[in-house]
C-alpha cells in the first residue's frame, strides 16, 4: 500500500527546491506526495510533482510592534486550523518541513495530531521558524554540521546534506571547461528574491569600468526584477556587452553549468547547487540577516577553496571590476576552484533524506 507524505515549504526557491527534489525521489519509491505552502509558490507550482498543492495561511514574524505581532499570531493560528484539517483528511504517514514561516502551521498541526514529522534545515545556522518547531518533531535533518544546538535537538539530528533537483544532477554531468585565454567568458549573475536589485545596481557601473577588450569577451546572463530589466539591458547595450536578462530562468541549473563564473547570494540551495555542479563563484551573503545564515553557508565553499565570499558593503563597482578582470585572466584558478567546489558536494543528499523519511514512517508503523 502506497505511503503518503505531506511536504511543506516556504514559497521561495530556497525552500521549495529541496522539497521538490525529495518529492521526486519519494515518487520514484512509490510514495504519494502532497504539498502545503503559501501563495508565493505559484510560479514554482507547475514544476512541483505533488498530487495536490494546499495553500495555507501564514505570516512571518517581523519586529516587535504589538499590533503586527497579534495579526501574525492570528494568521498562524488560522493556518494551523487549515493545516490540521488537511492532515486529518489526508492522514499522511509523515509530514516533512523545509523551513520558512509558511511551514509553521502544517508542522505544528502535525504535532497536534500526533503525526510523525521531519524538519530539514538547509543552512549552516538553524532558522527561527525551525527553532520554534524543532522541539516537537520526530527527526531533524541538516545539510551541514550545526553548532550551538540544545541537547534535545542534537539527539534527533541526521546530517543528510541539502537535496538538489533532478535538473541539477543532470546538469552536473557537464564538466567544467575553463575559459580560453582571450576567449568568450560566460558570467552568470542571480540574486534570488532578496538580491536581484543589488546586482542590478552593481553590475552596470562595474562593467563601465572595465577595459573595452575585457568587456568584449563577456557574455552575461542576469536575473533582474521586472522593473529593473529595461535600465540594466540599456546599459549593457550601450556598452556593447552581450547580455540576457530575465526575472526568472526555468533552466537555471543548465545556466550555472554553462557559466565560467557565477556571482550570487549564498542561500543554501545556491551553495548546494554550485558544489554539485562544481562551478566557481563570488558569493555575496545577504546582509542584515539576524541569523547570518548566508554567511555561514558561504564559509563552506570558501573553506573548500571553491568560492570567494565578499561582504556586500565591500563590493562596490570598482572592486567588482577588479575581481572580474582578475578571474578572466586566471582560467587555471577558476578550474581549480571548480574542482574544489565539487569536492564538498552531496549529490546523494536526496536519497539520504528519503531514507530518513522511510525510517520515520517505518517506526510509526511498528507502534502498537
Amino acid at each position: 500500500m502506497s505511503k503518503t507524505v505531506l511536504l511543506t515549504a516556504g514559497g521561495t526557491g530556497g525552500h521549495l527546491f529541496p522539497a521538490q527534489a525529495l518529492a521526486s525521489e519519494l515518487i520514484r519509491r512509490g510514495w504519494t506526495v502532497e504539498l502545503a505552502t503559501d501563495e508565493r509558490a505559484d510560479k514554482y507550482g507547475s514544476a512541483f510533482p505533488a498530487r495536490k498543492v494546499h495553500i495555507i495561511a501564514s505570516e512571518t514574524i517581523r519586529g516587535r510592534n504589538p499590533f503586527l505581532l497579534a495579526k501574525t499570531a492570528v494568521k498562524l493560528f488560522l493556518g494551523t486550523l487549515q493545516a490540521r484539517k488537511v492532515i486529518k483528511a489526508l492522514k499522511p504517514d509523515v509530514v516533512a518541513g523545509f523551513g520558512g514561516y509558511p511551514t509553521f502551521p502544517p508542522m505544528y498541526a502535525a504535532r497536534l495530531t500526533g503525526t510523525p514529522s521531519i524538519l530539514h534545515e538547509a543552512n549552516g545556522v538553524m532558522g527561527r521558524a525551525n527553532r520554534l518547531l524543532a522541539k516537537g518533531v520526530t527527526a531533524i535533518a541538516t545539510s551541514v554540521p550545526i553548532e550551538d544546538l540544545p541537547a534535545d535537538f542534537k539527539a534527533k539530528l541526521t546530517e543528510t546534506g541539502n537535496p538538489v533537483r533532478d535538473a541539477v544532477l543532470a546538469a552536473a554531468e557537464l564538466p567544467y571547461s575553463a575559459p580560453l585565454t582571450g576567449g568568450t567568458f560566460n558570467l552568470l549573475v542571480f540574486g534570488g528574491s532578496q538580491g536581484a536589485r543589488f546586482f542590478s545596481d552593481l553590475l552596470p557601473p562595474a562593467l563601465e569600468k572595465l577595459p573595452a577588450d575585457i568587456r568584449a569577451r563577456l557574455r552575461i546572463v542576469q536575473q533582474c526584477r521586472p522593473e529593473d530589466m529595461e535600465r540594466v539591458q540599456a546599459v549593457y547595450d550601450s556598452l556593447g556587452v552581450q547580455a540576457e536578462c530575465a526575472p526568472f530562468f526555468q533552466d537555471m541549473p543548465q545556466r550555472i553549468a554553462q557559466a565560467h563564473l557565477v556571482i550570487c547570494r549564498s542561500g543554501a540551495s545556491s551553495v548546494s547547487e554550485l558544489s554539485v555542479l562544481g562551478r566557481p563563484s563570488i558569493l555575496v551573503p545577504l546582509p542584515g540577516a539576524i541569523d547570518q545564515d548566508q554567511a555561514a553557508n558561504a564559509k563552506v565553499l570558501e573553506k573548500a577553496g571553491g568560492a570567494w565570499p565578499i561582504r556586500q558593503v565591500d563590493l562596490y563597482p570598482e572592486r567588482l571590476a577588479q575581481e572580474i578582470t582578475r578571474f578572466m585572466n586566471a582560467p587555471e584558478m577558476l578550474g581549480e576552484a571548480a574542482q574544489k567546489a565539487r569536492s564538498v558536494a552531496r549529490p546523494d543528499a536526496v536519497k539520504r533524506l528519503a531514507d530518513l523519511v522511510e525510517k520515520v514512517a517505518a517506526k510509526q508503523g511498528e507502534r502498537p
